[in-house]
């Protein structure tokens, strides 16, 4: 039975008759009832009743919600649990710490619900975490504290006399605040033999008594009658409240006044302006003169509606007072008195029906509200729970409610009149950080009347984004022999997350520089991503190189992304020309022989020099810094050849010095000298180049004179028989070399590219032309006297076809690697040729051919 009790939300409530005997136990007792509903399939629980007595002092107990929850009181607090009044003024608080709702101000009910019965007071329990709320009403329970009284201490009634037996004269009812049995219950009038009192009952319940006429009056017996009223409720201990009835008997007034209608049935909208017409009263009095003179007055009516409503006394129009409001009260009861001239009275109710307007807007409640959460939060999450409530009836009081369409969130209702704000998509704060949501409620009404309520939730960021670049690679610069720590750059990555999140962190992954790791040539400043060189870098042993930098955030976990950093070396003139040709290693600078008869112009040699920097750094140019005689020699300021500027002339030294300069174009430009000794003879005979080797200058001492005298003539005599001899042999080898070498000089290279017309430019060196030499020998002189570089690419027969192409680009080859290898091991070869001295301009002698491993203008190779 308490089961089915439960189940159909029914309060549990002490016998009045058993409250008598228990009196002081009841006032202890802190909790009279409970009710304790089933929950429901969404999850929220029905309506809870409790009941308490008004009059209460602040402290007391009204229930235990964690017992009656069946919830740990201990988790009360944790759960952030909350009481929320429904009611302007906070009439109870809940103790977390023990779960029991207490009285937190004394509770008058006549002054919180005056006669409204059940006196209920709402308030909700919330509990978060997971969010769960509870719905929560207290009954005031009235208690017997307020006495009936009477608008008067004095009634007087004017009764004429010969009026019928049973006439009945109704009585003011007396008013009690309290409700119910402690209402006033009885009435009893004091003894006499006139009147009797029959109390009755309207339609609301409450009671009211009628004077009823026994025994007809007779004024020449008594003129006046004086009765006690008494008026007693049903509470206990039980209160009384009295008044006077004094009745005067009046002349012969034999009619009374009387109304069109009994009762008088009127709408009003409510909010009507004063002076509004409610309706008129009209009653009328057979008798004439005073006595048919009537005047209108309210009978038995509350205090409120005096305030609210006005009886013109003579016309009986009633006419709005007050402001009328449907949701005070829907009806009212009044009771209008018609009074003669002789005091006859007659009596008529009046129904007003007051018509509800759509005057109150709908209100938004805001429960419980969740203002930040984070970004990566699942669909369904709750963030508000709100209630909307609308005081008007009707379809003035049924309520619709809504949000914006452009946000992420939805609304969804649980309870009546509760809605949830829940996610219904995926969030991002990097794209909305916030959101104001605009929670719309509109009635059904005429006008439609709207309320709008804003919540501002914001999102707490989540790592959900790697740092990006501001480029997708970089280069950057950095010239040679930069002073350890220079800043090379900046790397930069920005994070779209916030705080932690977003902070950049960077590093260079592991990798080598050569034969060196990244860790000792580079370093990158983790925290604003400073590139710096930690050693000196040069160009001619690193040209660039890359290193992928990684940028990573200090979420949990982190996110990283990765660029390719390419780190381009920039030369430097740091390295000075370096000469080839002619060697400058040996212990005596080379000796080179020009003929006397040489003219201006004249190809002495040439200086080759390379550089090891490149572009501009590179380029070289030659002059001339000192010589014996400058006027004599003249250097190619680009090529380096040493040429005569002017024929050779007996005054001029034998032995000439040079000293040329080699710079390159870098700044600041670096150079490098070569000397140069140059033997100015009449030919090349041995026994003349070991006499240039004898300084002729010193002075020789006067007993060796005869000796020379005596030798020069010897070699005078052996040198004209040399002469004599040569010239006989060289006509001969002349004859056999036109025979022989001349036809076929032209075709002596089978390479296509090898240039037959020495005035073409050549197409694999860097001279601007072929030179062809022609000496004049000495007898006997032909291999020593004359010497040249032994050529790369040897003779090989006219005919390509004899030797077969094959067998030629082997021995090329063959011949490629050995001067490679003897270049590297820094030897040279000497090649010895000979040439007919009646070979004409322009005769091909031979064909040297070089190669380098360097590329560009590096690879650039030149001649002399």
């Amino acid at each position: 039975m308490a089961a089915a009790a439960l189940r159909r939300g029914l309060c549990f409530r002490s016998d009045p008759g058993m409250a008598g005997g228990m009196e002081n136990r009841s006032w202890k007792r802190q909790v009279l009832s409970f009710f304790l509903c089933l929950c429901v399939s969404l999850g929220a629980c029905e309506t809870i009743r409790y009941s308490v007595p008004e009059e209460k002092k602040s402290g007391s107990l009204v229930a235990n919600i964690a017992k009656d929850l069946k919830l740990d009181a201990g988790k009360l607090s944790g759960r952030s649990a909350s009481l929320i009044s429904k009611s302007s003024k906070q009439y109870f608080e809940l103790n977390t710490s023990s779960g029991d709702v207490i009285i937190k101000e004394k509770i008058d009910r006549e002054d919180l619900c005056g006669l409204r019965d059940p006196c209920l007071l709402q308030f909700e329990i919330v509990l978060e975490n997971p969010l769960q709320l509870y719905r929560m009403e207290v009954q005031i329970n009235d208690v017997n504290d307020n006495s009936p009284k009477f608008s008067k201490n004095e009634f007087v009634f004017k009764i004429p006399e010969q009026i019928p037996i049973n006439t009945r004269f109704p009585l003011e009812r007396a008013q009690d605040s309290d409700i119910g049995t402690n209402g006033v219950q009885s009435y009893a009038i004091s003894s006499n033999e006139h009147f009797s009192l029959d109390v009755l009952s309207r339609g609301d319940g409450s009671k009211y008594a009628e004077l009823v006429l026994e025994k007809q009056l007779d004024r020449e017996e008594q003129a006046q009658l004086m009765l006690i009223l008494t008026a007693a409720d049903g509470g206990l201990p039980q209160r009384t409240g009295t008044t006077r009835v004094r009745v005067n008997v009046l002349d012969n007034n034999d009619n009374f006044p009387q109304f069109s209608q009994s009762v008088y049935k009127v709408q009003l909208m409510e909010n009507s302006p004063k002076g509004t017409l409610v309706t008129k009263v009209e009653a009328s009095d057979l008798d004439q003169g005073s006595n048919a003179e009537i005047t209108y007055s309210f009978g038995q009516v509350p205090d409120r509606v005096l305030t609210l409503f006005q009886l013109n006394p003579f016309t009986g129009e009633i006419t709005v007072l007050g402001i009328i409001d449907f949701e005070d009260a829907a009806m009212y009861e009044i009771e209008i008195q018609a009074t003669d001239g002789g005091g006859f009275t007659s009596h008529c109710k009046v129904l007003v029906q007051i018509k509800d307007m759509n005057d109150n807007a709908p209100e938004v409640t805001l429960t419980s509200l969740t203002s930040t959460i984070p970004e990566d939060s699942f669909p369904e999450t709750v963030v508000a729970l709100f209630s909307v409530s609308d005081r008007d009836s009707g379809d003035n009081g049924r309520t619709l409610c809504s949000i914006q369409d452009n946000v992420p969130f939805a609304l969804k209702s649980t309870l009546k009149d509760y809605y949830e704000l829940v996610t219904q998509k995926p969030l991002d704060r990097e794209k909305v950080p916030e959101y104001n949501i605009t929670i719309t409620a509109t009635d059904r009404g005429t006008p439609r009347l709207t309320s709008v309520r804003v919540i501002r939730v914001q999102l707490s960021d989540i790592n959900d984004n790697p740092p990006v670049f501001n480029e997708s690679s970089y280069v950057m610069y950095l010239k040679e022999n930069n002073p350890p720590g220079l800043l090379i750059g900046t790397v930069r990555a920005a994070d779209l997350d916030t705080e932690q999140n977003a902070k950049v962190t960077y590093s260079a992954l592991p990798g080598n520089i050569g034969d060196l790791p990244f860790s000792s040539s580079i370093s990158i400043n983790s925290g604003n991503g400073n590139v710096y060189a930690l050693q000196s870098l040069d160009y001619e042993q690193t040209r660039d190189f890359q290193v992928t930098v990684r940028a990573a955030d200090g979420g949990s976990p982190p996110l990283s992304s990765e660029v390719i950093v390419r780190v381009v070396i920039i030369d430097e003139n740091d390295n000075a020309p370096f000469i080839l040709y002619p060697l400058q290693n040996s212990s005596s600078p080379a000796t080179d022989l020009v003929p006397r008869s040489a003219e201006a112009g004249y190809l002495v040699t040439k200086v080759v020099a390379v550089d090891g920097d490149s572009g501009q750094n590179s380029w070289l140019s030659y002059q001339l810094l000192k010589a014996t005689d400058p006027s004599l020699f003249a250097v190619g300021l680009q090529t380096g050849e040493v040429k005569t500027s002017r024929p050779i002339t007996s005054p001029d030294s034998v032995k000439q010095k040079l000293i040329v300069l080699v710079r390159d174009n870098g700044e600041p430009p670096r150079s490098t000298t070569s000397t140069l000794n140059v033997l100015l003879v009449d030919g090349f005979s041995d026994a003349y180049m070991q006499l240039l080797d004898v300084p002729q200058e010193e002075e020789q001492q006067d007993t060796l004179t005869l000796y020379l005298v005596i030798s020069l003539s010897f070699i005078s005599f052996l040198f004209l028989v040399s002469v004599v001899t040569i010239i006989a042999v060289r006509l001969y080898k002349t004859r056999q070399c036109r025979e022989q070498y001349v036809p076929s000089s032209r075709t002596f290279y089978s390479d296509r590219n090898f240039p037959t017309n020495p005035a073409e430019p050549s197409g694999t060196g860097t001279l601007p032309q072929s030179y062809c030499y022609e000496v004049c020998l000495s007898t006997g002189s032909g291999t020593s006297e004359f010497k040249f570089l032994r050529p790369l690419i040897p003779s090989v027969p006219a005919d390509p076809g004899v030797a077969g192409g094959f067998i030629f680009d082997s021995q090329i080859n063959s011949q490629l690697k050995e001067e490679k290898e003897s270049v590297r091991e820094g030897r040279t070869s000497v090649s010895e040729d000979s040439i007919p001295r009646s070979s004409g301009e322009g005769c091909i002698v031979n064909k040297v051919i070089g190669i380098n491993e360097n590329c560009g203008q590096n690879g650039w190779l030149s001649y002399q």
